[in-house]
């Protein structure tokens, strides 16, 4: 869906740090001058593709970055947010560049939203999720074995874009719908939650307010809604501060 660059694990350090800084400030307050026990901070890894990294929007403005910021403003201790991602990445791709990159380490919280690009290159639901099973499974260790600590997003519909003009978009809203179907159960089977964010991003067709200048990719806001509907099930896995 768009050229491919280099992926992003990373540490996403600009965001909402303030928050962040002032939770600290509250429990040093509340510790005594000779010793100190600060909470440990949760920690955060969001595997996917191109609307995982934010393609068309700054760092700041990523929806992982986004939801890592509600939950510092909600006094969550929470590391910066670790991004495993690259435009055009198929599920497949992802996975393989998880064994290359050999990441290893527990999460207090994964997320995962990946699929669009298989759905661009015509793959079959079938392949689709076979491949998105074993990103579960992957994601599920990541949280310690634990599915619960596990969100998936649905896949966004591109074709309500502009740039899907001029192309059959009831057609790419129907195949999109047979993934979500199908990895929505996947999900729910695995143990793992589900967020669906193709209703809203179907509103992009007509509010530009909500694409990126690329005309394909969301914008920062709409992220934010991404990262607002993701918001309640990441406070029920990482609870209170």
């Amino acid at each position: 869906m768009a050229p491919v660059r280099p992926h992003f694990w990373e540490s996403c350090a600009v965001v909402s740090c303030a928050p962040l800084a002032r939770t600290i400030q509250r429990w040093r307050r509340a510790g005594s001058a000779a010793a100190i026990d600060l909470p440990s901070l949760k920690r955060y890894l969001a595997l996917g593709d191109s609307y995982t990294i934010g393609e068309g929007v700054v760092e700041a403005e990523r929806w992982p970055n986004q939801l890592a910021g509600m939950l510092r403003v909600r006094e969550i201790g929470l590391e910066d947010p670790l991004i495993f991602a690259r435009t055009a990445w198929t599920t497949d791709e992802l996975t393989d560049a998880i064994d290359a990159e050999k990441i290893v380490g527990k999460f207090d919280l994964v997320t995962l939203l990946i699929g669009v690009n298989d759905q661009y290159r015509s793959r079959s639901v079938q392949s689709f999720a076979a491949e998105f099973s074993v990103l579960l499974r992957r994601a599920k260790a990541f949280g310690g074995r634990k599915a619960s600590r596990v969100i998936a997003l649905s896949i966004p519909d591109w074709g309500a874009t502009p740039y899907g003009e001029g192309r059959d978009r009831a057609l790419i809203g129907r195949e999109i719908d047979a993934y979500n179907a199908r990895a929505q159960k996947l999900t729910s089977a695995a143990g793992a939650r589900w967020v669906d964010i193709t209703t809203i991003t179907r509103e992009m067709q007509d509010d530009e307010r909500l694409v990126a200048s690329d005309k394909l990719h969301p914008s920062a806001e709409m992220y934010r809604q991404w990262a607002e509907l993701v918001l309640p099930l990441a406070l029920e896995i990482i609870g209170s501060p």
